[in-house]
């Protein structure tokens, strides 16, 4: 059994006179260790998808159909106390934008040990001691200032090794980077792929990176899904698709790939 499996998930939302199909019939599967990507442009369905699996879509406005197995337990199904033991501890996110995402008034540390607080019962020395290894472990040359310091005190690449630490901390099975790169410049986004690289190969943890740059997905993942207007219209092997695409909608967005020294293709 894969550790992932999501079949046929479709994603609709209702309001008072019409119900829009966001998702439609997507099916996906990871085992341990696999980094997948799904790239597709804005209101493509990937980022629907994404949250979808991380459990992160409202239960009461959304209806959400097929299934989301992990591990062996369907996620669209399970209590919803099932479903807090996984987010965060098994399953983790990592957003585009860190800044959004960690809350400005906390310090960047008490933010990084969230994970712990909420899944360990560990005392605050050692929550603190293991929030400083994390940021250590993303390569933040000074993990202890980081630690004390307010997320505005921090640059944009500085934030996101930050929320990576955070979701890190615990040691989830599935990481997913939703976008994590789109506002650092070039040279940041390159140090970020290899930062997860890493992370896979040293921790084994899987990542599902859901980009709309087709060739930063080229350069970190094995395999990928090409999503439209909600479908999945394109699958396969990264270097297959990126050399060989199938789809007109797949060779558009090859196409419109500025060429970058820092990725392949």
């Amino acid at each position: 059994m894969s550790m992932l499996t999501v079949k046929d998930l479709c994603i609709k939302v209702h309001d008072r006179k019409t119900t829009d199909t966001l998702v439609y019939d997507v099916d996906l599967s990871m085992d341990k260790g696999d980094i997948l990507g799904i790239v597709g442009e804005s209101g493509s369905g990937k980022t629907m998808t994404a949250l979808a699996i991380a459990g992160l879509l409202s239960r009461h406005d959304m209806e959400k159909s097929g299934q989301i197995i992990f591990e062996g337990i369907n996620l669209l199904e399970v209590e919803r106390k099932v479903l807090r033991k996984i987010q965060g501890n098994e399953i983790t996110m990592v957003f585009q934008e860190p800044l959004n995402s960690f809350n400005p008034l906390k310090k960047v540390g008490w933010q990084v040990e969230e994970g712990l607080r909420v899944h360990t019962v560990m005392d605050k020395i050692e929550m603190k001691d293991r929030a400083i290894e994390a940021l250590r472990d993303v390569e933040l040359s000074n993990p202890e200032a980081v630690y004390n310091s307010y997320p505005h005190e921090l640059s944009g690449g500085m934030r996101q090794r930050a929320m990576i630490a955070a979701a890190m901390i615990i040691q989830p099975k599935l990481i997913i980077a939703d976008e994590p790169t789109t506002a650092l410049d070039v040279t940041i986004q390159a140090e970020i792929v290899e930062l997860l690289k890493r992370i896979n190969k040293e921790r084994g943890t899987a990542i599902l990176f859901i980009s709309h740059d087709l060739s930063l997905v080229n350069t970190l993942c094995e395999n990928v899904l090409v999503m439209q207007n909600g479908l999945v219209v394109e699958s396969g092997k990264c270097d297959s698709i990126f050399n060989n695409p199938k789809e007109d909608y797949t060779k558009k967005l090859i196409s419109a790939i500025p060429k970058n020294p820092f990725y392949k293709g």
